[in-house]
């Protein structure tokens, strides 16, 4: 039977792709940088390890069939040095390692961002280029990953490919959503712009199916070989509609307040500046980056993966968000 490495098993996208892969009954083995119980409960094999570590990466990858490359670290404000010892020095830490090792595939999990500069994205498809310009250094560092990656499709017998999720969400996250909440409780929440830009997002569950679907298409002469996906639920929604259900989810009332993005950019703009001459290690409460993330279109044309691999969001955006619901509810 043959193993599969996921990187960042521990992580929010991770852990769910571990936990399909068990399902449907393969060998897993995850690159982590703690122990965690739950994993080997699950029957995982943990190698512990950061992908900053060329030999933890490549004593992973030892025996390995299929990598998929889930760890990085994200974010809208820090150091180059952060974002780019674990997107772009890490990931080709993996490309090292897979071909050292022999592993005969590896799917990659890009972003959307690596396409951003800024400007609506509306129903665009792979075909947009990567932009002459970075906001921040997390879409910078993950384009110059997702370009190694796709480059190295066919080296030394490595196939590859690069899967785009966009706003990933579910039960479970540690980071978007619980964000989304602590600024709303703490009357720090705004609509950014006139609330009318539509947005692509995908339910967690899905996002780990693609992965599991594009490993299994890619082979020798398969069209995934080498190439980059979006993915998404398929359906995009209104960013600000979206965010009020999430917030109520949350038992938290819906946005009154907003903020027009002239003005949001302009303020991102001088807290970027003054946080660098200032140096403070702290984010900023608004960036160019965020606003823009905010109020901008961002949805894409996902037929080539429902072409290519079958790809299609098993579950509804309504189950999921029935689904975050029932989680919160039991949280208390």
């Amino acid at each position: 039977m043959a193993l599969h490495l996921v990187t960042g098993a521990t992580g929010f996208l991770g852990r769910y792709v571990v936990e399909r892969l068990r399902a449907r009954g393969d060998r897993v083995r995850g690159l982590v940088r703690r122990d965690d119980a739950d994993l080997r409960r699950l029957g995982v094999e943990l190698c512990l390890g950061d992908i900053r570590e060329p030999d933890r990466v490549r004593a992973a990858c030892e025996g390995v069939e299929t990598v998929h490359h889930t760890a990085a670290v994200a974010g809208i404000w820090g150091p180059w040095e952060y974002f780019h010892g674990s997107n772009t020095a890490g990931t080709r830490h993996v490309l090292d390692a897979c071909r050292a090792c022999g592993v005969r595939k590896l799917v990659f999990t890009s972003s959307p961002s690596v396409t951003f500069d800024g400007s609506d994205q509306s129903g665009v498809d792979e075909s947009v280029p990567y932009p002459n310009r970075w906001l921040c250094h997390y879409p910078h560092t993950k384009a110059l990953a997702e370009r190694q990656v796709l480059a190295a499709n066919g080296v030394d017998g490595l196939l590859t490919c690069a899967l785009r999720p966009h706003l990933i969400w579910g039960p479970r996250d540690r980071h978007l959503i619980p964000r989304l909440w602590e600024r709303a409780r703490s009357g720090q929440l705004r609509r950014v712009g006139d609330g009318t830009n539509r947005v692509d997002m995908i339910y967690v569950e899905n996002a780990a199916a693609a992965h599991c679907q594009a490993a299994d298409a890619l082979q020798t002469g398969s069209p995934v070989a080498g190439r980059a996906y979006f993915l998404s639920q398929g359906e995009p929604v209104n960013c600000w509609g979206w965010i009020n259900e999430l917030l109520a989810v949350g038992g938290l009332p819906p946005l009154k307040k907003s903020i027009s993005f002239r003005a949001a950019w302009r303020l991102g703009g001088a807290l970027e500046l003054a946080y660098r001459l200032l140096r403070l290690r702290s984010e900023p409460r608004m960036t160019r980056f965020l606003a823009a993330q905010l109020a901008k279109d961002h949805f894409f044309d996902i037929r080539r993966a429902e072409r290519d691999f079958g790809y299609r969001a098993e579950v509804s955006t309504e189950e999921g968000m029935s689904r975050l619901a029932a989680c919160q509810a039991a949280a208390g």
